[in-house]
């Protein structure tokens, strides 16, 4: 394993590695279970980022439960552009459920925010949010989040479904830039 890469024209080192990924994915999977038990859960997952985190959450979760996607795009290179895309939409009945959405990372909070407005018109019960990373020094929001997997500097990172411009999706640990 090498702590150093190189991706498209920049480089990068090992932020955090898949082992320490994994023990904290057990963490939030035991927490959202004593949390939700008992209750209707919906997870959906928001595409792409959140694909390995969405797959290894959903393996640790014991309550029972669905899962589903919704993809977005707001990124285009290493920064965030403000706008949202819907992409693919719901086909579940949300109403009366608990809808956890799972995403990758949390930086400005503006698309956590327009999911969040999206997904009220559906009627669900509640809504919680899950997140592998967040950057509490770029959020603008004040929407509380459930559940952090790790608070990172805003830095641009990438690896474990976190790309730059489609690539390193692949990488098993999440890496910062390098420069």
């Amino acid at each position: 394993m090498s702590d150093k890469i190189k991706v498209l024209d920049k480089k990068f080192k090992i932020s955090i590695p898949y082992n320490k990924i994994q023990e904290r994915i057990e963490v939030l999977a035991k927490n959202i279970d004593n949390d939700l038990k008992g209750k209707d859960v919906l997870f959906l997952g928001i595409l792409n980022g959140s694909f390995m985190f969405a797959a290894d959450l959903f393996k640790n979760i014991k309550i029972d439960c669905q899962i589903s996607f919704l993809k977005l795009a707001s990124y285009q290179g290493t920064s965030t552009t403000g706008k949202i895309k819907r992409l693919i939409g719901l086909n579940e009945n949300l109403r009366g459920k608990t809808v956890v959405i799972i995403e990758d990372i949390i930086d400005t909070g503006i698309t956590i925010e327009n999911i969040i407005m999206q997904l009220k018109g559906y009627e669900p019960d509640e809504i919680k949010i899950s997140t592998l990373l967040f950057k509490p020094t770029a959020y603008q929001k004040t929407i509380h989040i459930d559940y952090i997997g790790f608070e990172i500097p805003n830095d641009f990172i990438l690896g474990y479904g976190l790309d730059y411009n489609g690539y390193a999706r692949n990488l098993k640990h999440i890496y910062t830039i390098d420069e």
